[in-house]
């Protein structure tokens, strides 16, 4: 062995997720929602799966759309185009179900496309435009913009951990009930 064989290696760095700065480019998954384009932090993703039947919760919202066994793992699944009132929802071969791991909660979450994986740096996103009491922007980070391409970030972990979806938790974990 040669000392050169103790020196780490020069693009280990490279392997940070946080970048070597810590404050560098993030990276957002790229999806639709009606004729809109959204942005999710990509470490909140744990896999892309096409829309299956899923099995209904009786007294659910009517944006929860059920449940699915993913590998033995009870996973909700929200309907976002119903949740953000963009119309009657489509089920196509093109419907994507973005499976999320959020605090150590597995939740799907149904939206029209899914494009690709966006690099921002911090001076391509704009904080978002305060829109009064007409919408809620508390789970938006900003707008970010590429080329001609403006995504809505949206904060995932706010989104789906807000008192709405609570029932998430309920859904998630019903053995819970029965312990009490």
């Amino acid at each position: 062995m040669h000392a050169s064989a103790s020196k780490p290696h020069p693009t280990a760095v490279a392997v940070s997720p946080h970048g070597p700065s810590g404050a560098s480019a993030l990276e957002f998954l790229a999806f639709t929602l009606g004729q809109e384009e959204y942005g999710i932090d990509i470490q909140k993703v744990q896999e892309l799966r096409g829309y299956d039947a899923v099995t209904r919760i009786a007294n659910a919202p009517e944006h929860l759309k059920g449940v699915v066994n993913l590998r033995g793992i009870i996973v909700p699944i929200i309907d976002m185009r119903i949740k953000f009132k963009l119309g009657t929802p489509t089920y196509d071969p093109f419907t994507v179900v973005i499976i999320l791991n959020i605090a150590s909660r597995v939740m799907g979450m149904v939206v029209d496309s899914v494009s690709d994986v966006i690099t921002l740096s911090p001076d391509q996103v704009k904080p978002a435009p305060e829109m009064g009491t007409v919408l809620d922007t508390d789970y938006l980070i900003g707008l970010g913009t590429i080329d001609e391409r403006m995504l809505i970030l949206m904060d995932i972990d706010k989104l789906m951990s807000s008192s709405e979806l609570g029932l998430i938790e309920k859904a998630a974990a019903p053995a819970d009930c029965i312990a009490h």
